[in-house]
């Protein structure tokens, strides 16, 4: 049923003027229906009708129609369409960052409420760190979407810890046991950084026998997520040990620092699931062996995300996948 609003018409009387109200209608704004805010994420997703259609198991004619009606819902024009390719207009970007976060949180409600929903489903977002998250998390991300189709992964590298809860992250695969107490975390693997450089360097420098060396090396330095820039925070036989370190290099790049080590440019701290390889080859020799880093590797993720079955599912595969590669 229509509201309306009054607009005052006069009526003549033998003594004066009567105003009495006249109701004009004035439609409802309409609800977007979450079908179609589906097929339109498809659509923005895939910038494709055909390629939308072919995903959701229906005709390209019926998404046309259901994205020209949640344009007229919402009053506004979400895509640009030609003969050979869809692009998303301003406002349909924002719409489709709305609708992904609806969606969501959809899945999530019916998550909590009912202990039969256990397809892993929606869009999972992912954070971890440059290198890792290259070189191991981006592989296990590919492979876990094979696995589940239903799902997509959206996965963010930084050279920062991410606070999950509120940058809405659902997950942040993170090296470094600085976690915090509000936060789930899981451990996936048992990981340390360790002290290296190339033999050519060693050769030049000679090679440290102490920690109090190091002043007198060229160390790597790099902007790690869990420790201060230029802060060496070591165990040296299970004692703690903080080393403010120089040298004229200096990254927040793991790969660049270890590509540097790898030149004879210094000694690097860097995690073994990073270096183990090179240090196994002969292409870096491993210095102050009882000096380490704990850096174990991490599944952290907020408790409102605690019963979605697709966290669990992440969480479980990559526990898998550490396990089988330990």
């Amino acid at each position: 049923m229509a509201l309306g609003y009054s607009i005052p018409t006069r009526i003549k009387s033998p003594n004066r003027l009567i105003h009495y109200p006249r109701i004009v209608n004035k439609p409802l704004p309409v609800n977007p229906n979450l079908d179609d805010l589906r097929v339109f994420c498809q659509v923005a997703r895939r910038a494709s009708f055909s390629a939308a259609a072919e995903a959701l198991g229906v005709s390209p004619a019926y998404v046309s129609k259901r994205v020209g009606m949640l344009e007229a819902d919402l009053g506004t024009r979400l895509l640009h369409r030609s003969t050979r390719r869809v692009a998303i207009t301003d406002a349909g970007e924002r719409v489709y960052a709305w609708a992904e976060k609806i969606l969501d949180d959809v899945n999530h409600l019916m998550e909590d409420v009912s202990s039969t929903r256990q397809v892993p489903r929606g869009t999972l977002r992912v954070s971890s760190s440059f290198g890792f998250g290259r070189h191991v998390v981006a592989p296990a991300m590919s492979r876990l979407r094979t696995l589940h189709p239903q799902l997509n992964v959206r996965l963010d590298l930084f050279d920062r810890i991410v606070d999950v809860a509120a940058e809405g992250y659902d997950l942040d695969v993170r090296i470094g046991d600085d976690i915090a107490p509000h936060l789930i975390a899981r451990k996936l693997a048992d990981n340390h950084r360790v002290l290296c450089a190339s033999s050519a360097y060693l050769d030049a420098h000679g090679t440290p026998r102490q920690l109090s060396d190091l002043a007198g090396h060229a160390c790597i330095v790099i902007k790690e997520r869990d420790h201060p820039f230029g802060m060496w925070r070591l165990q040296q036989r299970g004692e703690a040990v903080s080393l403010k370190v120089t040298g004229p290099l200096s990254t927040n790049h793991g790969e660049v620092a270890v590509q540097w080590a790898l030149d004879g440019q210094g000694i690097v701290l860097r995690s073994m699931w990073d270096v183990g390889a090179l240090i196994a080859r002969g292409d870096l020799v491993q210095v102050l062996p009882e000096v380490t880093q704990p850096a174990n590797v991490w599944a952290v993720y907020p408790s409102r995300v605690a019963s979605s079955a697709k966290v669990r599912a992440c969480v479980e595969f990559l526990a898998g996948e550490f396990q089988t590669q330990a």
